[in-house]
């Protein structure tokens, strides 16, 4: 029983009862505490630690916000990248260079690191003014040595700046941009440093060349790194994809067949190679840089071969060709490379070699057709339809042909004035034959797979 009341006596107020705090902390008490000013009791651990009187509450930093820390600046970060993926890439070139230059005795290091300089600046394609005449002919292997080193660049620049956190098509190209603009600065000092003897170099033309070639480059890699690449992909139809994919793997294998086609044309005439290395009489470090020089420009010959399976061929020269129905070549620059140049068109058998371009376009439309009815069949949906399926392998023929026709592009040039002035395939015949072959195959394979999936 309750203990009796005096109704004259005043009642007290009910005490102030706290708000419940549920498990686990999910939400906090209000910062108004008890009626005696103590701060209530938290559940957890989360949340800012309680304000005094008299103090001034100081707003932690988000991430990726201004004051976010680890965000380099851009234009620092891309100076940086730029000038590693630079010097990366003109050290191999001085040293091949050099070693050439010190067996021939003009063992200079000034010299070696000034046609280092020249030969970096060839790689990407700058053109150089020698006096035998404009010298054009870039080595891929040192564009692919760049082209990877900038990737990269754009890679670290990205996670650098945070692109990640807010991807977009603009902020991965800023990224790009800048570090090409670095790049091309690099670019056109180096052309300065050259100065006016011996091979030189237009430094106007070697800053907007490098900077748009490290552009490119960059971006693909600033792209990748921040998740833009994957989010345009997913926006871009599924047929435009698939046709993307399907043109780039067939170009990858016409240029992998032409790649296989040269090395057995060297091998044949290794013999021959070897007299022309050891006609140098350089010595051992002679020898091997000319192996080496050799070596930098082996994806070219890689194209030529592709153009010489694909019809049209390659010029060695002013009025002559070298196809599979005819071959008109003079005299030669002992190089080599050149030894396993074809005597005479091909003829019975050897005619077969000209079927690896129809195979590599429908290697290209069984991998497409491949992919999609796996994709199809893990996802339990009906296969593609005909129209899904041959409109991406019709795709795929003139994105071949880009590709290969930029590759061709790229590996011709000028080796002095005179006879030599014209070297390597013509890109547009490249890019045409191509297109033709790869479309014929990739629609032939695509439905080829499709059908026999279909029994």
């Amino acid at each position: 029983m309750p203990p009796p009341t005096d109704p004259d006596r005043p009642r007290s107020p009910d005490p102030p009862v706290e708000p419940a705090v549920p498990v686990g902390g999910a939400e906090q008490v209000a910062e108004t505490g008890p009626a005696d000013g103590r701060q209530p009791r938290r559940s957890g651990p989360s949340g800012p630690p309680p304000v005094r009187s008299g103090q001034r509450r100081v707003p932690r930093p988000r991430p990726g916000g201004a004051a976010g820390a680890g965000r380099a600046p851009l234009a620092v970060a891309a100076a940086v990248a730029a000038g590693w993926a630079a010097l990366l890439g003109y050290l191999p070139v001085a040293v091949v260079l050099g070693m050439a230059r010190f067996a021939e005795g003009g063992g200079e290091v000034l010299g070696a690191a000034r046609l280092g300089l020249a030969g970096w600046l060839l790689g990407h394609g700058v053109p150089l003014q020698t006096e035998a005449g404009p010298f054009g002919l870039a080595p891929l292997t040192l564009a692919m040595l760049a082209a990877w080193r900038l990737n990269r660049a754009g890679v670290h620049v990205s996670r650098a700046v945070r692109v990640r956190e807010r991807p977009s098509v603009g902020r991965a190209l800023a990224v790009a941009v800048a570090v090409g603009i670095g790049y091309g600065v690099l670019g056109g000092l180096a052309a300065l440093l050259l100065g006016g003897a011996g091979p030189t170099a237009d430094p106007v033309r070697a800053a907007v060349t490098l900077a748009g070639f490290g552009t490119l480059a960059a971006l693909v890699g600033a792209a990748r790194a921040s998740g833009v690449l994957v989010m345009v992909a997913r926006r871009t139809p599924l047929v435009l994809r698939d046709g993307l994919r399907t043109g780039v793997v067939a170009a990858l294998l016409l240029l992998g067949a032409g790649a296989g086609a040269a090395g057995l044309a060297v091998a044949t005439g290794g013999g021959e190679a070897g007299d022309m290395i050891g006609a140098y009489r350089t010595g051992v470090s002679g020898q091997a840089g000319i192996t080496l020089v050799s070596l930098g420009y082996a994806p070219n010959a890689a194209v030529w071969a592709a153009s010489y399976l694909l019809g049209p061929g390659f010029a060695v020269g002013t009025d002559t060709v070298v196809r599979s129905s005819e071959v008109s070549i003079g005299a030669l620059p002992a190089v080599p490379l050149l030894a396993g140049l074809p005597q005479g068109p091909l003829g019975g058998v050897g005619g077969v070699v000209l079927a690896v371009p129809v195979l590599a376009g429908m290697a290209a439309g069984w991998l497409l057709a491949r992919r999609r009815l796996r994709s199809a069949a893990e996802r339990n949906v009906p296969p593609p339809g005909w129209g899904v399926l041959l409109g991406a392998a019709a795709v795929g023929g003139p994105v071949a042909g880009l590709v290969t026709g930029a590759a061709a592009l790229l590996s011709a040039g000028p080796l002095g004035g005179g006879r030599l002035a014209e070297v390597g395939p013509a890109y547009w015949q490249v890019a045409a034959g191509a297109t033709v072959v790869v479309l014929v195959g990739t629609l032939v394979g695509a439905a080829a797979t499709r059908a026999v999936a279909r029994r």
